[in-house]
C-alpha cells in the first residue's frame, strides 16, 4: 500500500494519506488571535489540507480539539458549528 505524504519536512508531514485515509494534525497560526479567530483559522487549514489530500470535510471520521481553557468551549463550537 502507498503512503502520500503533503507538507513533508525533515520531521513531519502536514497530512498524511494512507488507505484511503487522510491523517492531519493542523494549529491555528493566529496564536494571538481570540478563540474565534484561532478557530476559523485552523478550519481554513485543515480544509485547505483535506483538499490537497484530495478530500474534504464531509468525509471527516473523526476530530479531536484539544483547547487550552475549557471557557473558549462555547465560542469554539460556536464557529464549529456554523463551519
Amino acid at each position: 500500500m502507498s503512503i502520500q505524504r503533503h507538507g513533508t519536512t525533515r520531521r513531519y508531514s502536514d497530512s498524511v494519506v494512507h488507505n484511503g485515509t487522510v491523517y492531519l494534525v493542523e494549529v491555528p497560526s493566529n496564536l494571538d488571535g481570540d478563540i474565534r479567530a484561532q478557530t476559523e483559522n485552523l478550519l481554513a487549514g485543515i480544509e485547505r489540507l483535506l483538499a490537497q489530500a484530495g478530500s474534504d470535510k464531509s468525509r471527516l471520521l473523526m476530530v479531536t480539539v484539544y483547547l487550552s481553557d475549557m471557557a473558549d468551549y462555547d465560542a469554539m463550537n460556536a464557529v464549529w458549528d456554523a463551519w
